[in-house]
């Protein structure tokens, strides 16, 4: 079963999804930009069931707040507030796109909190062209687009420092490719992988968005890296 639940941090309320067994190891489950915890749905019977698993809306999406106020930063620490709110001292940590890069700034800052890593189709980051941005649609959306806009400035001009950071990971890392079918150069991803010092990169031929477009092939990898 799963419960939906809110937790007031500072400055935002945030809103996640919790199942799995009461005694697991926690995960917790960080999703892309303009998702929301729901979905990982998909892959979640199957990916960690012997954890308790806490997915999570991210600021500015989903059924959490949207303080107006949005950077990866910002969203580091709220995750690393939401663990201190629920006691979770140490955790298994999956982050797809955006959401991983939110995992390794935390896994960066504060490497002791993270025992398995796994970061999905997330590159090591560089300056590219500035991100083109559909027009806010006339209806509402699960997602802030102040938010989208301050991501993504970051996204295109990140700081060095988050690349030089990854050295400094020390979680048994999983990186997972979406092959040349992704819009992320998998050079960069397999620049990351070398990066971080226990990492190892697996390639799922399924493009971006690999726990959706391939679930089983993704639990199949990440499943056994993850259990213990």
């Amino acid at each position: 079963m799963t419960d939906v639940r809110t937790v007031d941090l500072p400055g935002v309320t945030l809103a996640y999804r919790e199942s799995g067994p009461a005694g697991g190891p926690p995960l917790v489950l960080l999703h892309a930009l303009g998702e929301r915890a729901a979905d990982w749905d998909v892959v979640l019977p199957g990916l960690a069931p012997g954890h308790r698993v806490f997915a999570l809306d991210l600021r500015g999406h989903g059924d959490s707040g949207r303080p107006g106020s949005y950077s990866l930063q910002a969203m580091r620490d709220d995750v690393l507030a939401f663990l201190d709110v629920l006691g979770l001292e140490r955790v298994d940590l999956v982050g797809h796109s955006m959401g991983g890069a939110v995992a390794f700034l935390l896994a960066q800052a504060e490497p002791e909190r993270i025992d398995r890593l796994v970061l999905e189709d997330i590159p090591a980051l560089y300056p590219r062209p500035a991100s083109a941005l559909p027009d806010e649609p006339d209806g509402s959306v699960h997602f802030d687009w102040t938010m989208v806009r301050a991501v993504r400035a970051q996204l295109d001009d990140p700081d060095p420092a988050w690349r030089e950071g990854l050295t400094r990971i020390t979680a048994r890392t999983l990186a997972v490719a979406g092959g040349p079918a992704s819009h992320i150069p998998q050079e960069r991803i397999a620049e990351l992988a070398r990066l971080i010092p226990d990492c190892r990169l697996v390639t799922v031929e399924a493009g971006h968005l690999v726990h959706g477009a391939r679930p089983g092939e993704f639990v199949a990898v990440v499943a056994p890296f993850l259990a213990r």
